[in-house]
């Protein structure tokens, strides 16, 4: 496997024009506007967001977000593996990663939002591999039969 590392960075690094292209296109490629919750690359650079990029030897190739929703309870956000490099165990590396920073954190429960569609079946894998179980709506969410809500304790 190539050289990875997985390190906290900017959303607004130059070099992550591409996975945010991506991620957005694949967010709007079946799901109704008014269902898209990722947030825009420039709202991930607050304080209360941990923003990480995961790269190997040809740049970057991964990310996700960790935004702190009240004290203790974090909600992953913009998780993406570039297309070419998935089938390589990356997305279940950089969550291992994420909730390990998160517990460090302090953050005792993580929780998320994805998509229902079967476009999103394997990010539901993903999550409940990790011990995610489906969750009401959290945070300001309402329910939306386009979103899955989850959540695990840490």
């Amino acid at each position: 496997m190539d050289a990875l590392t997985i390190r906290r960075d900017s959303p607004l690094a130059d070099d992550l024009a591409l996975l945010f292209d991506r991620h957005t296109a694949e967010m709007h490629a079946d799901t109704p506007p008014e269902s898209i919750h990722m947030m825009p690359r420039s709202d991930l650079d607050r304080p209360q967001i941990a923003f990480y990029v995961m790269r190997d030897d040809t740049g970057p190739v991964a990310m996700g977000a960790i935004k702190t929703i009240a004290p203790g309870h974090g909600e992953i956000k913009s998780m993406h593996v570039l297309a070419e490099a998935r089938g390589r165990g990356l997305s279940r590396r950089l969550l291992a990663h994420m909730l390990a920073e998160a517990q460090a954190a302090g953050l005792t429960r993580l929780s998320l939002e994805t998509g229902a569609q079967g476009s999103f079946a394997s990010a539901r894998r993903l999550y409940a591999g990790a011990g995610f179980a489906e969750c009401p709506p959290f945070g300001s969410y309402q329910p939306d039969p386009n979103s899955v809500f989850m959540s695990r304790n840490l």
